[in-house]
């Protein structure tokens, strides 16, 4: 299903060369005047000029325009990487009649590097020629990097009458564990929604998508992600009720929608993971014990081989750092299948029901704490020969 226009969006996409010839590179997004914004960053102390540059802009007023490139992290590139970032957000002012604090800037690629604005500020003519209403599947494609195929979510729902649309595209593969969003992220709405609400509704949807996935454990230095609300569909969104649930709602199932095809395309991917933590204290512990067991190694590889190595899925609980566990309480399963229990293998376990489960594409590792009613649930990956692969030439 192609990705819902929404009112008040344009966007345009331009080969600028930044890294490599002919690759949709440069991306422009505009919005309507008096478009609201709510957007959160990465938690990396090494954040990108970009980063630094956009949270600046947008302390100041609500933007106009945004401008994505590819190839270049602008990352880890001291005080020319502000002064680029800087420079490219006053090119795309002078050529829109906007003021520079009016754009905001976003890059992803190879991180150190210094960014070659000649070649990005050259290739705004085009990405500004080609603005368009319907430019969402273009921009997806404009802002890949090592993604396989690009991610877009829509959902449509009705507001005081009046029909509202949520769309967004993302990108992301690896460096994935996000502390915030994704990689980059870009979600735009045509109802009326007020920033500190805006901000309030995108924070919730961020800590059940965004936050609730892992690749690798790395957490990038340019995660960005940003909610926009135009207004143009005369509808507004209330602080509660029936319509701020639904609209609420709607938002979430598209960042859910696209941080889960995040992991579904995670580099060199074939097994999308889904570990469900219960009967936690509270739910900070759960996640706890969800990410050790996501981050492990040794249990992403035994999923690429379809390995049903249990014990390495126990390790990981056991060194979660939970205080006072209680080994009788605890049970795990893989899908329908319990594989311990009791403090040890579940007495009706055979390696072939295990083994069956782990050639499965989708696999839920479900754990029982027996402490408490808190839950937690985020999406991962195996690691497959690939992922070495694709991360060992990332510079080539």
């Amino acid at each position: 299903m192609e990705p819902f226009i929404v009112a008040g969006v344009r966007l345009g996409v331009a080969r600028a060369g930044i890294k490599y010839p002919d690759r949709r590179d440069l991306v422009v997004i505009e919005v309507a005047a008096g478009t609201q914004a709510a957007a959160v960053f990465t938690q990396n102390a090494f954040c990108a000029a970009p980063v630094i540059v956009a949270r600046a802009h947008l302390a100041v007023t609500a933007p106009r325009y945004l401008v994505i490139n590819t190839g270049n992290a602008n990352a880890g590139t001291g005080v020319q990487g502000l002064t680029d970032a800087e420079a490219t957000c006053r090119a795309l002012a002078k050529q829109t009649g906007c003021r520079s604090e009016e754009v905001l800037p976003f890059s992803t690629g190879v991180i150190g590097e210094p960014l070659p604005v000649e070649r990005l500020v050259a290739g705004l003519p085009a990405a500004l020629a080609s603005l368009q209403a319907e430019g969402w599947t273009e921009a997806a494609h404009g802002i890949m990097t090592t993604d396989t195929w690009p991610k877009w979510a829509s959902q449509r729902l009705m507001l005081n009458g009046r029909e509202v649309t949520v769309t967004g595209i993302a990108k992301g593969a690896g460096m994935i564990c996000p502390n915030m969003a994704t990689m980059l992220a870009f979600v735009a709405t045509d109802a009326a929604v007020d920033q500190a609400l805006l901000q309030h509704i995108l924070n919730a949807a961020v800590a059940d998508s965004f936050n609730a996935i892992t690749v690798d454990g790395d957490t990038s230095t340019n995660d960005a992600l940003v909610l926009l609300a135009t207004g143009q569909s005369g509808a507004t969104v209330p602080t509660q009720g029936e319509d701020y649930a639904c609209f609420s709602a709607a938002v979430r199932a598209v960042c859910i929608e696209l941080a889960q095809a995040i992991i579904r395309d995670g580099e060199g991917a074939t097994k999308f993971i889904t570990v469900q933590v219960e009967g936690g204290r509270d739910s900070a512990e759960c996640r706890q014990v969800a990410y050790t067991i996501a981050h492990s190694p040794l249990v992403k590889t035994a999923f690429f081989a379809a390995d049903p190595n249990w014990g390495r899925i126990l390790a990981a609980v056991g060194r979660a750092g939970l205080t006072d566990l209680d080994l009788e309480r605890v049970s795990i399963h893989l899908d329908e299948i319990c594989i311990v229990c009791t403090g040890g293998r579940a007495p009706d376990y055979t390696e072939a029901q295990g083994q069956q489960v782990m050639a499965r594409p989708d696999i839920t590792i479900r754990v029982e704490l027996g402490r408490g009613a808190a839950t937690a649930r985020i999406w991962t990956t195996d690691f497959s020969f690939d992922y070495v692969r694709i991360n060992a030439e990332y510079r080539t």
